[in-house]
């Protein structure tokens, strides 16, 4: 998002956060709110650009949320809903976009008050790591010709009992709802808000071998003070990589594999 919409993702997030603080609102009911109304939006065109045509008063916007909502959702989603809408939006589809994230960071933070945050994040990427090497389940999840409640049913036997209710959660609505991104992309999404919930990067860590704790200790600190942030480790072991290990912070790569080193020497003879 540029401009005008980024202001108002932000402004949203802080009413967000404003309401989860309040120990009656129930941050999973508001998610799941959240996330209709984002269904709805997604779905009805025109009432999206209504609601972000910047030609029409912020309150009429907001009274209209109150009049097509108001009978169907709780007070904490419709004053956040009708706070949203007031905002100005650089195009309408950011609109939808905003909805969707703040269901997901309502859920998180469902997760962060369980003190079940860490599970969560750790799920999301091994779910992720799953889904990369088994093309066989990527293409049921992801095949347009199954329907959304043969996908619910195979990730309920997934993940059910198997992994926190705020993972199965996540999962299933990027999975029944993909609004035109791809699966890893949604999950690599829905893995930074994760950890922008403690202010923290993700750094994915491939290692030949698993990492000792002490091991993953020095290497958080070290990251910490490069990237001035906390981070959470994401840990992924590859036999190939051969020794060292390779970390991948956003879009950048740190090489430190045998197998890297030995490839870049093979190029340099080469040439």
């Amino acid at each position: 998002m540029n401009g005008a919409s980024r202001e108002a993702l932000a402004a949203a997030r802080e009413r967000l956060d404003a309401l989860t603080d309040s120990t009656s609102v129930d941050a999973a009911q508001l998610a799941d709110e959240l996330a209709a109304v984002t269904a709805l939006l997604d779905r009805e065109a025109s009432l999206r650009r209504v609601l972000t045509d910047p030609a029409q008063p912020g309150e009429a916007k907001a009274e209209l949320v109150r009049r097509l909502l108001g009978a169907q959702v709780t007070g904490p989603t419709l004053d956040l809903v009708s706070g949203t809408v007031r905002s100005r939006w650089s195009q309408s589809r950011d609109l939808v976009d905003a909805l969707e994230e703040l269901a997901n960071v309502a859920d998180l933070t469902a997760a962060e008050k369980a003190d079940a945050l860490d599970d969560v994040e750790d799920e999301l990427f091994r779910f992720s790591r799953i889904v990369s090497s088994n093309t066989e389940l990527r293409a049921a999840l992801t095949d347009r010709a199954v329907g959304a409640s043969a996908k619910i049913e195979l990730l309920h036997r997934l993940l059910g009992g198997r992994a926190n209710v705020t993972t199965e959660r996540l999962v299933t609505r990027l999975v029944t709802a993909p609004r035109g991104r791809s699966l890893e992309a949604g999950l690599e999404s829905l893995s930074k808000l994760a950890a922008a919930r403690r202010d923290r990067m993700v750094a994915v860590v491939t290692s030949a071998v698993p990492l000792s704790d002490a091991q993953k200790r020095r290497l958080g600190a070290a990251l910490a003070k490069v990237y001035g942030r906390q981070m959470h480790l994401n840990l992924d072991v590859d036999p190939e990589v051969l020794g060292g290990i390779q970390v991948k912070v956003g879009d950048e790569i740190i090489n430190g594999s045998i197998a890297d080193r030995l490839e870049d020497a093979r190029r340099r003879m080469a040439g």
